[in-house]
């Protein structure tokens, strides 16, 4: 099995980016801005970098490290539990592995919220940022962090940022690179064989890395299945009889998939 899981999956797992959620930690932003949702707020324009870094690190820790028990993550832990799968994701809220997933079974293609990397790039790394936005988080005022926290890259002294994709500064460290040989290799192992394409969540900004892979994948593989979940769903009619395709809340979905297969021993 291979999930592949996008945006839609993190929000039916809880974390929405707007609503009730983001007036409730964003809420001065919200008046100072007229922000309406996290992804838009994410661009700014801040005044400063302390004001930049007061938004930034609420958002990675309540979107990374303050994360609950989600139900929805239960249910897909318990889909692929006792099968060879691998998860290749788009998100970038480490949500798999804070669900318990094997980490050496996963790769995030476009980053993680709790990495940081330069933002010239001058090298090929990230570095770990959870001491420090934890105290951003607790020693921020006014929508600003102290200044001894901005964060600067340890070897050309330019500001750090984000690891995200969102043009081509994005770094691909060591760790990107062997997440990326080890779901090459797992598809490579698997070829020929029976196998589920589950998608999970996949919407039409980034249909390149998830959505259209799987479709060439499943057309190339005649024992291959392409199953979707998701709110909106399309098949192409190449693979037609070889998909799945359920359109709807993914939590509910994940659900009843986990209690059919509890059901049949598996």
């Amino acid at each position: 099995m291979v999930v592949g899981a996008g945006a839609g999956l993190s929000t039916a797992a809880g974390l929405t980016y707007d609503g009730e959620r983001f007036r409730r930690h964003f809420a001065d932003f919200a008046a100072a801005y007229g922000f309406t949702d996290m992804y838009r707020a994410g661009f700014g324009p801040f005044a400063s970098l302390a004001e930049k870094w007061a938004y930034w690190s609420r958002h990675i820790m309540i979107n990374r490290y303050d994360l609950p028990d989600l139900p929805v993550m239960a249910d897909l832990r318990a889909v692929v539990a006792g099968r060879e799968h691998v998860v290749v994701t788009t998100n970038v809220d480490h949500l798999f592995w804070h669900s318990g997933f094997d980490p050496e079974r996963i790769f995030a293609t476009q980053g993680d919220y709790g990495r940081w990397q330069c933002s010239v790039p001058c090298h090929q790394a990230t570095y770990d940022n959870e001491a420090t936005v934890r105290a951003m988080v607790a020693r921020q005022r006014d929508r600003r962090v102290p200044a001894d926290l901005l964060p600067w890259c340890p070897r050309c002294g330019a500001p750090m940022e984000n690891h995200l994709r969102v043009d081509d500064t994005f770094v691909q460290d060591e760790e990107w690179h062997a997440m990326a040989g080890r779901y090459a290799a797992f598809l490579d192992e698997h070829a020929g064989q029976r196998i589920v394409f589950l998608e999970l969540g996949v919407g039409a900004n980034t249909p390149g890395i998830i959505k259209y892979p799987f479709w060439r994948l499943t057309h190339a593989e005649p024992l291959a299945t392409y199953a979707c979940l998701n709110l909106e769903v399309a098949v192409p009619v190449e693979i037609a009889d070889r998909s799945i395709a359920v359109a709807g809340d993914i939590g509910a979905s994940l659900r009843r998939l986990r209690a059919r297969l509890e059901a049949s021993g598996g």
